[in-house]
């Protein structure tokens, strides 16, 4: 093949307005230089790129089929975990519903065990005033016969039926029954009998007036004590709980030593809580537990700290 000779252009100013025509010679010149390579070689460097195209294509695929399959592993991993986390806000709601429902219902019969556990205190109480009324009874019947056999005995010394001797009348009362006084106070035992009887038949108003005789008119014999408390208890039944709160603390401070004294306490932490002071209540109810541990009372108390969920003894 014999050289090709390229003749020099000279390029003159009007020469610059068509480049493209100046530039075609220099790309001939290439087009023919490339034709000359040898074929062999350019089939084979076109091969070898194809080749590694290719390979980078399969690299890119294989690549991209790893990110699919991964990607939808990682889909189906979020969508479980967000059917699970589903699942158990659910299984959660429905605990806490069914443990409101128990708290609740548990509180009812909390309330009903401590009206089933007072009514017996209540007739225990009535069977005792019951005994103390017939054991006054006695103690009367004896002392009248004691009185009659003493007469008996002075009868055949004296005069009977003179005044100043055995056996006649009084010339105070010239044989007439003593006159009640106006204000006389009424029976004990007659009083607080009757009212308990209307507390059980939930005639409040009237064993309300009739207990708070019994304070008026007896207010240091131990049965006063009873009477304050009943007075709570009515007054927490009408659901008055401060006025429920006032008589509890009146048998707290006032009849301390009171059998009444613990179911006074436990009323007055569930009259707080019905208040929402639950603070005041907790702390009644774990001052029960301290003060009389071994009484239905305190059983009862740690029984409503576990429905509410709280703890018996303070942290």
């Amino acid at each position: 093949m014999q050289p090709i000779q390229v003749k020099p252009v000279m390029v003159t100013p009007a020469a610059n307005k068509h480049p493209m025509r100046f530039r075609l010679p220099a790309l001939a010149v290439f087009l023919v230089l490339f034709a000359s390579l040898p074929a062999h070689a350019a089939s084979k460097e076109i091969i070898e790129l194809q080749t590694q195209v290719q390979q980078l294509l399969d690299m890119v695929q294989r690549l991209q089929s790893t990110v699919d399959s991964r990607f939808g592993l990682v889909q189906h991993l979020v969508e479980q975990s967000t059917d699970s986390v589903n699942q158990m806000n659910a299984t959660i709601t429905a605990m806490q519903q069914k443990l409101n429902a128990q708290s609740e219902g548990t509180n009812g019969k909390l309330d009903t065990v401590s009206g089933q556990v007072q009514s017996p205190n209540d007739s225990l109480d009535e069977l005792k005033s019951r005994i103390a009324k017939l054991d006054k009874q006695m103690q009367d019947i004896q002392a009248q016969l004691q009185t009659v056999q003493a007469q008996s005995a002075a009868a055949p010394g004296g005069q009977p039926g003179q005044p100043g001797q055995p056996g006649a009348p009084d010339a105070a009362t010239n044989g007439a029954a003593p006159q009640p006084a106006a204000n006389q106070a009424p029976p004990l035992q007659d009083t607080y009998q009757s009212a308990l009887r209307d507390y059980n038949a939930a005639h409040y108003d009237v064993a309300a007036s009739e207990f708070n005789d019994v304070l008026t008119y007896y207010p240091h014999d131990d049965l006063a004590g009873n009477a304050q408390f009943y007075l709570g208890e009515i007054a927490y039944r009408q659901q008055k709980y401060k006025d429920a709160i006032k008589n509890y603390n009146g048998v707290l401070e006032d009849f301390s030593g009171n059998p009444k004294a613990p179911a006074a306490q436990l009323r007055k932490g569930l009259a707080l809580i019905q208040l929402n002071q639950k603070e005041s209540g907790i702390h009644e109810l774990r001052s029960l537990i301290q003060r009389y541990p071994q009484t239905p009372e305190a059983m009862q108390a740690r029984s409503k700290l576990n429905a509410m969920g709280v703890r018996v003894v303070p942290r």
